[in-house]
């Protein structure tokens, strides 16, 4: 039985995309946002289970991410330069699948050796998992995006479905990994090897993951241009070619602030459930709680964008969040308030999850009408640059912030100061890169002339005789 056409979308771009297509594509969110979230978790499992200083796990942390981003910046460069007959992307989900599922598990091995060693081990196992695995898989993963569709709605769709499977693994982890490594701790309270054992089982789901997104995985949109023209140019020519691209700008320092906020509330809800609400198994009530503004998200960020686009609904998003944040300055202790508030901000969070894929990705066509050159691993790879700088530094603002106000790994008993650290990375903070990330989302306008620009490059490339 022949398959049903998929003719056009609203702007009139032929559709690739079946649905399928967007469940394959999605489920390789899944080891991403396992390396992400659990990473996330680090500098408390340092601090509480291995008994490390949280000072110096956060400088360890932050090292590990600059040389992260650094090494983006090179591995798009890496992937521009792929010319493997399955394409320039998707090889990468294959060659990664063992080093994904070996890495999980050694983040957790910590041996039981002098502190100084110890941290060493931190700092070699975090470079690894930032900086060579989840890189060599996040930056094919999210340029494919822009070969396997021209269209702003499929990317769109393709951002929401990634987004919905980020986010399960996401929240079963806030969710549940508390309470079960507890569980398999001695009498109830986690240790080090109950950790290993839930490792593993993430090793294995993402390992099975990576496969069949390789095995789903199809590259559409053939663009063939001379490689003098872009993937002999110089590392420097590129970058500069990107910062006069101001949507691309506007991106970056996007998710550099977006990540900044994601770092903070990853490593420190923990912090905040434990020493502000009383218990740390709280975190686990307050993800499931966190599930509702989720999966209301996933309901109403399609019909969002499709009415006021995607830049103007992270924007409304933002503004939804700030408010939130500003109420938790008021109401700091409340355990109604943290659910509440926290609900609203997470429900804020979730148009940028769905679509800041699309909207980079969208600057690649930009690239091609404004320079002549798709930078396509460059586009994704240095705006992935942001990301990790900012995550890097929000995770480590905790630390720093614990350690200033007098934080003492594994005592039961804390200084009062210290919850000024955590209100500060919990809730000032996160209110000012709100109203931040609001600002910049209103000057991000590329939507409104994008028909257009698709329209002058396909007719470009049909007086090229260039493959569409």
């Amino acid at each position: 039985m022949a398959k049903k056409e998929l003719g056009f979308d609203s702007m009139g771009i032929q559709k690739t995309m079946r649905r399928k297509d967007y469940l394959g594509d999605g489920i390789g969110q899944l080891p991403l946002n396992v390396m992400s979230t659990l990473v996330g978790q680090l500098t408390y499992f340092y601090t509480e289970k291995v008994g490390l200083a949280a000072g110096a796990v956060a400088t360890m942390l932050l090292i590990a991410k600059i040389t992260d981003a650094f090494s983006d910046l090179a591995m798009g460069k890496i992937m521009d330069k792929v010319n493997s007959p399955e394409g320039k992307c998707r090889p990468w989900f294959k060659w990664m699948t063992i080093p994904t599922a070996a890495i999980i598990i050694l983040m957790f091995t910590v041996p039981h050796i002098s502190s100084g060693l110890q941290l060493a081990y931190v700092l070699i196992t975090n470079i690894l998992i930032s900086a060579v695995v989840y890189t060599a898989v996040a930056i094919p993963y999210g340029s494919i995006m822009a070969i396997r569709t021209e269209s702003v709605e499929e990317r769109g769709k393709m951002g929401i479905a990634r987004t919905v499977f980020g986010y399960l693994i996401g929240m079963v982890i806030a969710v549940l990994l508390i309470p079960i490594t507890n569980m398999l701790g001695p009498n109830g309270v986690a240790d080090q090897a109950a950790w290993i054992k839930v490792s593993i089982v993430f090793a294995v789901m993402s390992g099975a993951s990576l496969i069949i997104l390789y095995k789903t995985s199809r590259e559409n949109v053939q663009v063939q241009q001379p490689r003098k023209q872009e993937s002999d140019d110089s590392f420097t020519d590129e970058l500069k070619l990107l910062f006069k691209n101001k949507y691309w700008v506007i991106m970056l320092i996007a998710n550099l602030f977006v990540n900044i906020s994601y770092g903070l509330s990853s490593s420190g809800g923990t912090y905040y459930a434990k020493y502000i609400l009383g218990d740390d198994n709280i975190v686990a009530l307050l993800g499931a709680i966190g599930l509702i503004p989720t999966f209301l998200g996933f309901i109403l960020v399609g019909p969002m964008t499709k009415r006021w686009g995607m830049a103007k609904t992270c924007m409304i998003g933002c503004a939804i969040g700030a408010a939130a944040a500003l109420v938790r300055v008021f109401t700091p202790y409340s355990f109604y308030s943290c659910v509440i508030g926290g609900s609203f901000q997470t429900f804020a969070t979730m148009p940028i999850m769905c679509v800041s894929g699309a909207l980079v990705n969208n600057c690649v066509e930009y690239n091609e009408w404004k320079f002549g050159k798709r930078l396509l691993g460059m586009s994704n790879s240095a705006s992935s640059f942001g990301a990790k700088v900012g995550s890097g530094i929000g995770g480590s603002l905790i630390g720093w912030l614990l350690a200033a106000a007098g934080y003492i790994a594994g005592a039961a008993v804390q200084p009062a100061s210290i919850n000024a650290a955590i209100f500060t990375f919990a809730i000032y903070i996160p209110l000012a890169l709100f109203v931040i990330l609001a600002i910049l989302f209103s000057k991000y306008d590329l939507e409104a002339i994008y028909p257009k620009i698709m329209e002058e490059l396909h007719a470009r490339r049909a007086e090229k005789g260039l493959s569409e």
